[in-house]
């Protein structure tokens, strides 16, 4: 089955439920196998899925566990030993486990892809086909997306068999119940802007996305800097403080919370009034993602696009993939008009290192040395790199000649 529906509509309820009545209705004989495998993303991902299908089987005999990278394998391998039906994975450390032979997927009835664009987009297609090679080639696979780009369609005829496609909404569509606005401001005063949202609106749980790890930690320190508690989570955190971060975030204590996209797959908070993005996605879908960790579950929310000089192509492209126009709210005191001048216009390219300079010659040098010194020192060690057979014998001699040219002399050897 292939399954598109907008994020926040409950697609991890759509394929848990069904599967644990079918386990329900077929019990395992003998030791517990590894019936369900379901693979995600990230690792925050993976782990709100876990918790769904706990409390869905909290009544019935079937035993589920989550397996991630960034933590210890040792308790992983504990709960392997006592035997599960469901495991929840991320593909890099499944894998791990695989070529440890700690795991055995072989009696594997249903294979479950979610956020199945992500993992594309994260470049994990070679680690798919290496898990697909130890599943069975009969067996139920689900591969479920918030949206469905030609790429991924592409890769489901190489996962699925004549699939059922089901689409709750078109693709790449906003959730209406966001209100959505956007800001032209020059990129020098996107933290004050941020500020002045933050003082205006006095939100309840505000969600920022940067475009960079290191992005992400610097708006967490300028924030700070204003006298505005934030944390950041993104790849090179630790995973204990991403768990600790994101559940602060959850329960309340934390008003700001600053991601990169890995995280924006795996934030499944419903309260969540104000996403903001400081930094424009440069891939299209990315945005109706971000957005959408707001107005979950029909509920309303508040989503702010900041758009610099440097953006305009990033918004255009948006737009189009959304198939609507973002209105603008020129009521901020930081409204670039050259910003929104620029929107269309190609993103400029970063320039490249362009390495090491030239090497200058020997002779280029020599005669550099020469025009600074009176040319009355001898070219130096680089001659003695650069020349051949006899000249090198001599000039590793020394003595008499390296003498005889530091008096500017005509007896050096030739």
């Amino acid at each position: 089955m292939l399954g598109c529906a907008q994020t926040g509509t409950g697609k991890t309820a759509a394929f848990s439920l069904p599967i644990l009545h079918l386990l329900a209705e077929t019990p395992r004989n003998g030791p517990r196998k590894i019936r369900t495998l379901m693979l995600c993303p990230t690792r925050e991902l993976a782990a709100q899925i876990h918790e769904n299908i706990e409390l869905y089987a909290a009544k019935l005999d079937i035993r589920s566990m989550v397996m991630f990278g960034g933590v210890s394998q040792k308790p992983q391998e504990r709960n392997l030993r006592r035997g599960v039906d469901i495991l929840v994975a991320t593909p890099g450390r499944l894998l791990d486990l695989m070529s440890q032979r700690l795991l055995d997927l072989s009696k594997v009835e249903f294979l479950v892809f979610d956020e199945a664009d992500r993992m594309l987009d994260m470049g994990f297609i070679r680690d798919i086909q290496k898990i697909l090679a130890h599943v069975p080639k009969k067996r139920q696979s689900l591969l479920f997306s918030a949206t469905m780009p030609h790429s991924i369609i592409s890769l489901s005829k190489d996962m699925l068999f004549d699939p059922i496609r089901i689409d709750i909404t078109p693709e790449s569509t906003t959730v209406e119940a966001i209100k959505q606005s956007l800001m032209f401001v020059r990129k020098a005063d996107k933290r004050p802007l941020l500020t002045h949202i933050l003082l205006e609106e006095s939100p309840e749980k505000m969600l920022v996305f940067g475009r960079t790890k290191h992005g992400c930690n610097k708006i967490v320190r300028l924030l700070e800097r204003d006298g505005f508690e934030a944390l950041a989570i993104h790849g090179n955190k630790s995973q204990g403080a991403r768990e600790r971060a994101l559940s602060r975030f959850r329960e309340g204590s934390l008003q700001i919370l600053v991601a990169t996209d890995v995280a924006s797959r795996g934030i499944d908070v419903s309260d969540i009034s104000h996403v903001i993005n400081y930094d424009l996605p440069n891939v299209p879908e990315v945005y109706v993602h971000r957005i959408g960790r707001t107005g979950r579950a029909g509920q309303g929310g508040i989503a702010i696009a900041f758009c610099d000089e440097n953006e305009g192509e990033y918004l255009r492209d948006i737009e189009k993939t959304i198939r609507q126009s973002i209105p603008v709210n020129e009521e901020h005191p930081f409204h670039s008009s050259k910003a929104q001048s620029k929107k269309g216009d190609k993103a400029p390219k970063k320039k490249q290192n362009r390495g090491r300079p030239r090497r200058i010659g020997v002779e280029d040098r020599s005669s550099r040395k020469s025009s600074n010194r009176g040319g009355n020192k001898s070219p130096g060690r680089g001659r003695h790199k650069r020349s051949r057979g006899g000249n090198r014998t001599g000039n590793r001699s020394g003595g008499g000649n390296r003498t005889r040219n530091r008096s500017g002399g005509s007896n050096r050897k030739r």
